[in-house]
Formats: structure tokens, C-alpha cells, sequence
């Protein structure tokens, strides 16, 4: 017999991994009937031994066994997650917990498939009572009790209580001495969402080393810990070798840029988007977002800005929106030649979109000053009917003789 688990987890690969074979056949084996057909073969039963998962764990793995009298229960129990009956193992595991005859491994096994019942119900409460039970209970293997214990942890911090599941996360891996990266980059990003910066880094610094493959966001996560505790030199630094490790990889080079531009680095930020956007290797509206804001805030690049946004918007990748239209705008005035005529275009773009009537002012004024009066009244008054600060300045263009 063996448990299967059901759910696919969202918070780690913990929780598809959290129910193995090892707990039921424990079980199993406990039964008389296993023990007489065993017998009958004319040999010990065969089973699979299961790996051990904590082989560094301080704790004792207890040595109490599936209750006999309890033999049909925990069958029931066990068969009713097997068949996916949900509600029913909750049943079976609470009537398990109600019985003055089941001892600490009969409450524990449970308590643990109650907890896979009612996460596999969407019930997180009740699933993290109910581990909360096996680890008090304290009855099952070192494999099951370990498991169990991070996706409390798990569990605690979806839940958005981070500081519980923190120090749920700090007795597992002083119990359990597991260094497994996907375990260890759980209690980084906790840290993180602690704001405790200092402490997140090298957290997230072991998971990345003993990772084949770390993932992307674990680079990203130890860029934005160092970043936040101020050391933003080691942050360009660590995204500079990712990118000089990986230079075909966009994302890696895309978060080189963005350590830059964090770093207020403006000049390097726009070399990597000019490699970027010469090699057509930007495909998303984030990344073409992020290249115009980029030569917007760098010296001497509206023409950039300008190549750009045109290329989003011609493509389809950018959407028409207000910020486009208004970076279109700004890099249109401020280039070199003046492109005055593109520029006031993308400002009656813009103007429509904006919250408030301060673009229609901006406008008015652009128009007044190439001479086309008749138009900058006819802004200002829609800047004022949508609202400006300054009032006298667009009543000023308005009374325009």
C-alpha cells in the first residue's frame, strides 16, 4: 500500500513529496493479515525501504508502531486519501484522533493525511491544525515528522503569518540539519519579506551554491537582499557575473540592467538595453517598458527613446497608453534635432489619457510657443476643464489676443 498524493503544490516541492510510500506500508505492516500471508510465502514480506531523508536529524525516531486494534480504521483512513475521498479522510482521521485507544503513531499518521485532506480541500486552517497535531503528537518517522514540519512552515508563510512560519522554518533545519537549496531559498524569501535583509543573503547565497541549477528568482531575490541591506556594490557585482557567465541569456542580462538602474548606474543600464534592442532580443512590454524608461532617464538618448517606443508600438508589443505617448512626447522636444511637430502629435495622444488637465497645459504652452495660438487656447481650456494646478497660466493663454 502507498499514499498518492493529489494536489499539486504552489509552495515548493515539498508538498508533492510530503506523503511517501514508507508511512502506509509501516502501517500496513503492522496488520496480522500482512503477517500471516507473509507466513504462508515462507518469508519476511518484501517491501521497498524507504530513503531516508534526514540522515543528519538530531531527533530520536520513535520506535511505537500502528495500533492492531486500530488495524481497519487506519486502512480506512489510508484507502479514503487513496481514492481521493477527501472529506472522508478528514472524517477518519478525526474519528482516529477522538479514539482514547490509538496511540502517538495511529494520531500522527492522522493528523498528517487529515492535513493533505484539507489542503487538497482548500482548507489552509484546518490543514496546518492538523500538522500542528502531528508534530505535537510526535509519533510518525523522522521522514514524515520532518516533511509535515515544513509545510506548517509553508503553509504559515502563504498564509501571510511569515514570522510564525520563520520560526517553524528555524526548528526544522535545526532538528532535521537539511541543506537542501529549495528548503533553504523558502526561509531566504521569508527573511526578505521580514525586511530582515542581512540575514536573507547569505540564506540565499547557500541555496544558490548547493543548487545543479538555480532558478532565476533566487538571483534576482540575493540581488534585490543585497540591494535593500545596502550593499549595492556586491549586488552590480553578483548580477555582472551572471550575465558575463550567461551572455546569451536575456534575463540575465535583463537584471543586470535593472541592478543598474537601481543603482542609478544610467549609462550601463542603456549599454545592455542597446545589446538587447540591436540584437531584436526584447519581446515583451515589460522589457520594452523598461528600455525606453531607461534611455528617459540617461543623458543624451531620446533618439533611443524614440526608436524604441515606435518599434513597441508597430510591433503591437506596447499599448497606446499615457506613459507611452507621454515618454514619445518628452523625447520628441528634448532630441536633438528639436522634433517639435512629432512631439505636440504624441501630446494630443497623451492629453486625452491623462488624469488631470496638466499634459492639455503642457501642450497649450508647446503650441503657444510654435505660434498656433488658436490650438493652445482650445488646450488650456481642456486643461482647465480637467483640472491644473496653476489655473492663471492657462486663463492666460486662453485671453491670448
Amino acid at each position: 500500500m502507498i499514499f498518492r498524493n493529489h494536489k499539486q503544490a504552489v509552495l515548493s516541492v515539498l508538498i508533492a513529496t510530503a506523503i511517501g510510500g514508507v508511512v502506509v506500508t509501516d502501517a500496513v505492516a503492522q496488520s496480522r493479515s500482512s503477517e500471516r500471508n507473509s507466513e504462508r510465502r515462507g518469508g519476511k514480506q518484501s517491501q521497498a525501504k524507504a530513503e531516508v531523508l534526514f540522515p543528519n536529524a538530531t531527533r530520536e525516531e520513535p520506535s511505537v508502531k500502528a495500533s492492531p486494534k486500530l488495524g481497519k480504521q487506519l486502512q480506512k483512513l489510508i484507502d479514503s486519501y487513496n481514492d481521493q475521498k477527501f472529506p472522508e479522510t478528514r472524517a477518519a482521521a478525526d474519528e482516529i484522533l477522538a479514539n482514547s485507544a490509538a496511540n502517538a503513531y495511529d494520531k500522527s499518521l492522522a493528523a498528517q493525511l487529515g492535513a493533505q485532506a484539507a489542503y487538497n480541500l482548500d482548507d489552509s486552517a484546518t490543514a496546518k491544525k492538523y500538522l500542528q497535531q502531528v508534530l505535537e503528537f510526535n509519533g510518525l518517522d523522522n521522514n514524515g515528522h520532518f516533511q509535515s514540519m515544513l509545510m506548517l512552515a509553508q503553509l504559515q508563510i502563504q498564509d501571510d503569518q511569515t514570522a510564525e512560519g520563520l520560526v517553524t522554518l528555524d526548528k526544522y533545519f535545526a532538528e532535521s540539519k537539511s541543506t537542501k537549496p529549495e528548503e533553504l531559498i523558502i526561509k531566504g524569501q521569508a527573511l526578505y519579506q521580514l525586511e530582515r535583509y542581512k540575514e536573507a543573503v547569505p540564506v540565499i547565497q547557500q541555496a544558490i551554491a548547493g543548487a545543479a541549477e538555480p532558478k532565476d528568482n533566487w538571483n534576482q531575490l540575493l540581488m534585490a537582499a543585497l540591494s535593500e541591506s545596502g550593499q549595492i556594490g556586491e549586488a552590480v557585482k553578483t548580477a555582472e557575473a551572471l550575465a558575463a557567465k550567461n551572455p546569451a541569456d536575456k534575463k540575465a542580462q535583463m537584471n543586470l540592467a535593472s541592478v543598474y538602474l537601481q543603482n542609478d548606474q544610467m549609462a550601463q543600464a542603456a549599454a545592455v538595453m542597446d545589446k538587447l534592442f540591436a540584437a531584436g532580443q526584447l519581446t515583451d512590454e515589460r522589457e520594452y517598458k523598461q528600455a525606453y524608461s531607461i534611455y528617459a532617464n540617461s543623458e543624451n538618448k531620446e533618439q533611443q527613446v524614440i526608436a524604441v517606443i515606435n518599434d513597441g508600438l508597430q510591433k503591437g508589443i506596447l499599448k497606446p497608453d499615457y506613459q507611452v505617448y507621454l515618454a514619445q512626447a518628452q523625447a520628441y522636444y528634448y532630441s536633438d534635432p528639436q522634433q517639435t511637430d512629432k512631439a505636440i502629435e504624441a501630446w494630443q495622444k497623451a492629453a486625452p489619457l491623462s488624469k488631470d488637465g496638466e499634459t492639455y497645459l503642457n501642450l497649450a504652452k508647446v503650441l503657444h510657443q510654435e505660434g498656433r495660438t488658436a490650438e493652445a487656447k482650445q488646450a488650456a481650456q481642456q486643461a482647465l476643464a480637467k483640472g491644473v494646478k496653476n489655473q492663471a497660466d492657462a486663463k492666460k493663454i486662453i485671453n491670448l489676443k
